[in-house]
């Protein structure tokens, strides 16, 4: 297998104490439009900051919504994972995107608005944000990223940086390796950048567009499909590249959604993807209890985790 080395990345050239300013010149609904939920893509103008061409496809940048809480504090800052390349969004350095949703909840009988993800929803082009960042070193490609495949795991807006991935993979580097993109939500409106992962899938055959919708159709035991169901269910597209040794496997979304992909790729027979505390490694994987997981099965060097 090639070398797996993580590309060198700045870090927090603008912080909390120091934020810098960018302008939003895009801002628009990436779902399909009867979906319930409301996710959105934004994209900022950067010119003129330190941020142009030094944020890589999986950082992150912090926004810093304007205001204050109940306790007169500002309010705090809000990380959102870069959905466009290193290059920038549509190949331009100074264009940074990144992939919203709406937070709206019920939470003891009142309703909850999240403050960052509304804020930024809200935004029309021409506004201005107070922003921070880059953040994060490790939910990265390689630096010789051609030389592997990959096996994307994603729910809800966890699929920002997988969007950013591929189009640096395919748009920027002639990408002739082995991709499939696993991606789960509840109903089918609540696929993101559905049509855009449609084409990659007409256009390349070595890409693999999986989708789990988890409330509609069921798998053919009854159960709901799911991210981790994909795994068997799949097993066609996903084995032929997850047996291979220069395969990466990258998750990201809901914090939890790690645990049954980890216990099928195990039953599975992918365990090199995992990393075995104490003797875990002589339990049944289908035996496997949830919670001790979380102890003792931890991610291997090549997989990667971003969960929240």
């Amino acid at each position: 297998m090639s070398e797996l080395v993580l590309p060198e990345v700045e870090l927090n050239i603008y912080s909390p104490k120091d934020p810098t300013e960018i302008t939003v010149v895009e801002n628009y609904v990436c779902t399909k439009e009867s979906s319930p939920n409301f996710v959105r893509h934004v994209t900022f103008d950067v010119s003129g900051t330190e941020l142009e061409g030094r944020v890589r496809a999986g950082q992150s940048i912090g926004i810093l919504p304007p205001g204050e809480n109940e306790k007169g504090r500002p309010h705090k800052l809000r990380l959102y994972s870069v959905s466009s390349p290193t290059k920038g969004e549509g190949g331009k350095l100074n264009l940074i995107s990144t992939t919203v949703k709406r937070t709206i909840e019920e939470l003891d009988g009142k309703l909850y608005t999240g403050i960052a993800s509304n804020y930024l929803a809200d935004l029309k082009p021409g506004d201005k944000v107070k922003a921070t960042g880059p953040s994060g070193k490790r939910f990265l490609l390689p630096e010789n990223e051609k030389s592997f495949n990959y096996v994307f795991f994603a729910t809800g807006t966890g699929i920002a940086p997988f969007r950013a991935f591929i189009k640096e993979l395919y748009e920027e580097n002639d990408y002739d390796g082995h991709i499939a993109l696993v991606f789960g939500c509840a109903y089918r409106t609540d696929l993101i950048y559905a049509d855009l992962f449609k084409e990659m899938d007409e256009k390349h055959e070595n890409f693999h567009y999986i989708t789990c919708v988890s409330r509609e159709a069921r798998r053919s035991d009854g159960t709901k499909k799911y991210v981790q169901s994909s795994i068997m269910d799949c097993a066609p597209q996903l084995d032929p590249i997850l047996s291979q040794e220069n395969t990466l496997l990258y998750i990201c979304g809901l914090k939890g959604m790690e645990t049954g992909i980890y216990q099928n790729l195990a039953i599975k027979g992918f365990s090199e993807y995992l990393v075995l505390k104490s003797d875990y490694a002589e339990i049944d994987p289908a035996e496997w209890d949830w919670e001790e997981m979380r102890r003792n099965v931890k991610p291997g060097d090549r997989t990667f985790e971003e969960v929240y």
